[in-house]
């Protein structure tokens, strides 16, 4: 598990490093211009969402590991060529090659988690995760700062080189990991191994979860960098430093508040929590509305607008030892990997969709665009309490299983999981 956390944070550090710079690279360092630099950010995002369907097949026959291996290669190839890349052609190729290998990472490392956690330790687990990607994310975006400079083609050269040695350092790691062996499709009935996407799509609780993930990460991860950026220095004129300190307050929440919020969400019903995230991010957005929309000074404007992103940070340090476990334990046994790359696809629509709507919006629309994304947040709150009703007992509260185990004397031995 140690090393699989350090996946995860060398991954993200990985992101951090490079993807901040895309534009910049791509459009003044090689001259490519604006369009070539945007189609390269779509190209990112577009890889992602043609491999995610077959990662997860690929992880539930050939195990998360090897899936996991070829992600780190590919993702370095990409890496190594975008820096060296000089025509557009190139840059197009090298940033699918990244973007998609990327992708897969994180599905796999999720899957190579549930494999090595038992229900005991898998919100902690997937707590741990969540923290130290938001470390690497911006421990990465820091250092790649410092390194880059617009007027050296080398210096980003240099950049994209180091993030290949981190991804190839990252594979020698996860080649020592042992992971448990856990079911494959192969080793499952057959009614199981047929039709995974069927199976996944006739599985209620998981639909609706995928339709509430959709919604979460629209309203909120999809603005971060978008529609909500574009509202504060449009409509609250807020300053790009002031911007900064909202982004900073984000993550500094999370760094801060994971492990205290773990402990208050451990013993609290799933849904229950999820529900109260769309409640705190209401009030996020009733924040960001005062600092768009209020006649208050100027200082209290930021402060609201900062406060904002930190109401968001709190909401995604509840959701990081909740979601995930959920996705896994509504997985049927050896389904995992199809089940998490199934999220991670719901995830990448969510995020492409997000700044294309909300970027426009927040920046001239901005009364609509705060109330819009209130009514996202209440629509949290009720998609999350409908999905509590479709989940069992265990999978709401995953304490009951343990506690059944200790009170019958057996050994802690995971619960099975029903499928909804």
């Amino acid at each position: 598990m140690r090393r699989i956390h350090v996946g995860n944070a060398l991954s993200a550090f990985g992101l951090g490093f490079t993807v901040p710079y895309l534009y910049v690279y791509v459009a003044q360092v090689r001259g490519l211009g604006a369009m070539t630099a945007g189609l390269v950010l779509t190209v990112f995002a577009v890889a992602a969402l043609i491999v995610l369907p077959f990662a997860g097949r690929a992880i539930v026959r050939r195990g998360p590991l090897p899936v996991l291996l070829a992600a780190l290669v590919t993702a370095a190839l990409g890496a190594l060529s975008l820096g060296l890349a000089g025509s557009g052609t190139a840059v197009l190729l090298s940033a699918a090659a990244l973007g998609a290998g990327q992708a897969v990472m994180q599905p796999a490392l999720a899957t190579m988690i549930v494999d090595c956690s038992t229900t005991d330790t898998r919100s902690r687990a997937f707590a741990m995760q969540f923290f130290l990607q938001n470390l690497g994310l911006g421990v990465g975006g820091l250092i790649g700062g410092h390194l880059v400079d617009s007027t050296r083609v080398d210096s980003f050269t240099l950049l994209f080189s180091i993030e290949a040695a981190v991804f190839l350092t990252l594979v020698g790691v996860m080649a020592t990991v042992r992971v448990p062996r856990a079911p494959r499709m192969e080793d499952t009935p057959a009614r199981s191994g047929r039709g995974g996407w069927k199976q996944l799509l006739g599985n209620r609780a998981m639909v609706q979860l995928s339709v509430l993930g959709f919604v979460l990460f629209f309203a909120c991860y999809g603005q971060f960098e978008s529609g909500l950026s574009a509202y504060g220095v449009e409509a609250a004129g807020i300053s790009t430093s002031a911007l900064g300190s909202a982004l900073a307050a984000n993550t500094l929440m999370i760094v801060v508040a994971q492990f205290a919020v773990l402990r208050f969400v451990e013993r609290r019903r799933r849904s229950r929590v999820i529900a109260a995230v769309g409640l705190i991010w209401a009030v996020a957005w009733l924040a960001a509305g005062y600092a768009g929309l209020g006649h208050g000074s100027q200082e209290m404007a930021t402060a609201a607008f900062v406060s904002t992103y930190a109401l968001f940070g709190l909401g995604e340090a509840m959701l990081s030892p909740t979601v995930a476990p959920l996705v896994a334990d509504l997985a049927p046994s050896g389904m995992a990997g199809q089940y998490n790359s199934a999220f991670a696809l719901v995830k990448q629509l969510a995020l492409a969709v997000g700044p294309a709507v909300g970027g426009p919006l927040g920046a001239s629309l901005p009364m609509p665009y705060v109330v819009t994304f209130l009514l996202f947040s209440l629509g949290i709150t009720f998609l999350a309490l409908r999905l509590g009703r479709q989940l069992t007992a265990v999978q709401d509260r995953p304490w009951l299983g343990r506690s059944r185990v200790v009170a019958r004397g057996g050994a802690a031995a995971e619960p099975a999981v029903a499928e909804a």
